[in-house]
């Protein structure tokens, strides 16, 4: 294993907006593909790798109009497997080994989420897929990464966004938004940043899981960050 990589065991969050492309719904196979590519790699360098990932491009649990929500959330979390599934076949043919662990039990199409067993999956080098959120609803995705990252006890959870890092507007939007280096969980939760949800920065700074949010867009940029080099912002212990 490398010398000089910063995190050995790291839990990867991606919204389900990032497998959109060019798309308005559903699934970019280049996208999916280009993901499976910054995994890969950092699997080889030896990195443990775990994944948690969104259902927004295919349906969005809490925005529903009209529905109750926590039917609503119910399909959101089903969407999550869907793109679980896809995340997981890349993967596969790339020749990384991988599991997908289900919250809510399928057990025809992905394992059960046990946490002994994932820890297992993931000292045999498998890349362990996390579906399903939490298995509840009125918890989000990030939520759901910020538990899991604590109970495999990943050194870092990892946000792959559209930009490099966390600013204090959308810099698509907003021409001169600031961007920031580095961030107390207080800081995020107290200028309502929009990282995550309260609940995930939460549960994060108590269990002390440094954040760090960087672009998927970026070739290597997945690599580079668990080396800690690259643009990236990191959300830690407050000062």
């Amino acid at each position: 294993m490398p010398a000089d990589l910063r995190y050995r065991r790291v839990l990867l969050k991606i919204s389900g907006e990032a497998l959109l492309g060019d798309r308005q719904a559903g699934l970019d196979p280049q996208m999916v593909a280009r993901i499976g590519e910054e995994i890969g790699a950092v699997h080889a360098i030896g990195v443990e790798v775990c994944l948690v990932i969104g259902g927004g491009n295919i349906f969005r649990g809490g925005a529903a109009v009209g529905m109750e929500r926590a039917s609503a959330d119910t399909m959101g979390m089903l969407a999550t497997v869907i793109n679980s599934l896809a995340v997981q076949n890349e993967l596969e043919r790339r020749g990384v080994p991988t599991r997908v662990q289900s919250a809510i039990a399928m057990q025809e199409v992905c394992e059960p989420f046990i946490r002994r067993r994932a820890l297992r999956h993931l000292e045999k080098k498998r890349v362990v897929i996390f579906a399903a959120g939490t298995g509840n609803p009125f918890f989000t995705t990030d939520t759901a990464a910020a538990l899991r990252a604590s109970e495999m006890g990943c050194e870092v959870l990892l946000k792959a966004t559209k930009v490099d890092g966390v600013y204090d507007a959308d810099p698509a939007r907003v021409p001169g938004a600031r961007r920031f280096e580095r961030l107390g969980y207080l800081d995020v939760l107290s200028r309502d940043l929009q990282v995550m949800d309260a609940a995930a920065i939460s549960l994060a700074r108590e269990n002390r899981i440094p954040i760090l949010v960087f672009s998927i867009f970026e070739n290597g940029g997945f690599a580079q960050v668990v080396k800690g080099r690259g643009r990236f912002t990191i959300i830690e212990e407050d000062a």
